[in-house]
């Protein structure tokens, strides 16, 4: 009798591609789907956003995707040959929607170079105020600075040790800002801290820092505390687990069980050759491993490492009566109010709230950790601040694009300038610092990241004015 093959049951991992008809328009939505572990991304082709976050499980045939950035789910059924998922989109209104296998992903439309103002000589700050106004002149009238838009921009910069801080629309130089991820780069300089003060180290396993029996060791090699900091941990960008009740505040009941429920079925066995990928949730990890080890949250360990040494008084995780007085309102890429996010197992990954005084502060430390004032450096662990921020620009990998990363810093291969942005759900935040050329700038927004903002590029665009090269454009 021959023997019969047995047959594989065939499973959702891969990439999938359906339409969807909203009317009388035609939507391309893409799925990336592995199921063990679970991990979920869902791309809007036509709308030009690629990799955003969602949540799958599964249960035999039958599967959810939770997508909270879209206050939407899809609920269906795998095919029994392996080739279709069958089920509803959830919106708003149910409409159908039938995925079908793609052998290769649709891949983001490459974007055009953006244009550029001619250079000038390097702008000396006392001149910057006139120049940043003339260049930004029909965006303040009709583009994304315009007053129909509600956003407002605080502007920080320091040139040779010389402060000045500029605003454009509702924003005023003492309001308060969420920072988004740049809150990653604070996590960073608390690891540096804890390191030169011999509490941890670059190459200790996380695992050694979570409450015991939170994880199995793995056999092989594990994730370590520099490969959370510097992105090459292969943990997804987001854990499977994140399923927000309130997805106008989606972080704020992420709590540390449910972080180290995750953990716990992830895993921290560390993938061979672990490309660099972002993830909020590595750092956030980070943030609640090394306040374990601490024995103290991660808001006062923040104060203890950071911004008390600095004499940063309005930069924390929960705003002082004083900074509530001065948040400003936030908007969503719809110029729509938005609630503020409160992140509580992952906010050290984006949950710090911050002025551009105190911004600028944290950024002239990082031009000149060896001459940090007396009153940082005879604070309470402030004595290790300089050797900290050195070991904090450190370049540890490649991360392509022409940029290495640090400690959670990034790094233009072509300049040498330090930078980091962040976004949340009603903000968006850029910072660039360039040591060799002694200058700093710090761009805080009322508006979530997206089309409608143009914080990243504003911030860019201060640094080429700085140094006396073509500026990417900021008109509408």
């Amino acid at each position: 009798m021959a023997q019969q093959t047995p047959t594989t049951k065939p499973t959702a991992d891969g990439v999938w591609l359906g339409t969807l008809n909203v009317g009388t328009t035609t939507l391309r939505v893409q799925l990336h789907l592995q199921t063990t572990p679970a991990t979920c991304t869902i791309d809007s082709v036509d709308q030009g956003a690629f990799g955003v976050p969602c949540t799958l499980t599964s249960q035999n045939d039958t599967l959810t995707i939770d997508v909270p950035a879209f206050k939407a789910h899809w609920t269906g059924k795998l095919s029994a040959d392996g080739t279709a998922l069958t089920g509803t989109f959830t919106q708003g209104a149910d409409l159908p929607l039938t995925f079908a296998r793609q052998a290769t992903p649709i891949a983001p439309t490459p974007p055009k170079a953006p244009a550029t103002d001619p250079a000038m000589p390097p702008v000396a700050i006392d001149d910057l105020q006139s120049v940043l106004d003339k260049d930004l002149a029909a965006t303040l009238k009709s583009g994304a600075l315009a007053p129909s838009t509600h956003t407002g921009v605080t502007i920080g910069v320091v040139q040779h040790g010389v402060r000045r801080i500029f605003t454009y629309g509702p924003a005023k130089p003492d309001s308060v800002f969420e920072i988004g991820s740049i809150s990653k780069t604070f996590t960073a300089l608390i690891l540096a801290q804890m390191i030169e003060q011999h509490k941890v180290r670059l190459d200790e396993p996380v695992r050694e820092l979570l409450p015991p029996n939170t994880v199995a060791k793995p056999t092989g090699s594990e994730i370590t505390l520099l490969d959370l900091s510097d992105q090459h941990s292969g943990l997804p960008r987001m854990p499977d687990n994140f399923a927000p009740a309130d997805p106008t505040n989606p972080y704020a009941d992420y709590n540390a069980k449910l972080l180290y429920a995750y953990i716990a079925k992830q895993g921290v066995a560390l993938p061979a050759n672990a490309p660099f990928g972002y993830s909020n949730l590595g750092v956030g990890l980070l943030g609640q491993a090394l306040a374990n080890r601490a024995g103290k949250p991660y808001a006062e360990l923040l104060h203890d490492q950071v911004t008390g040494p600095l004499g940063m008084t309005e930069t924390a995780i929960t705003l002082t009566p004083s900074m509530q007085s001065r948040f400003i309102q936030g908007y969503d890429g719809s110029h729509n109010p938005a609630h503020a996010w409160d992140l509580d197992a992952l906010a050290g990954a984006g949950g710090i709230r911050s002025t551009a005084a105190d911004m600028l502060t944290y950024l002239e430390a990082q031009l000149h950790p060896d001459h940090l004032p007396a009153t940082a450096t005879s604070a309470p662990n402030g004595k290790t601040l300089p050797a900290a921020i050195a070991l904090d620009h450190i370049l540890h990998a490649d991360v392509g694009n022409g940029m290495h990363i640090a400690l959670n810093w990034f790094q233009y291969d072509a300049t040498g300038s330090f930078w980091h942005n962040g976004g949340t759900g009603g903000f968006s935040s850029y910072a660039i610092f360039n040591p060799a050329q002694d200058f700093a700038v710090i761009v805080l927004s009322n508006i979530s990241p997206g089309p409608g903002a143009i914080t990243d590029q504003l911030g860019l665009h201060i640094a080429q004015r700085l140094q006396g090269k073509p500026a990417i454009s900021l008109a509408p």
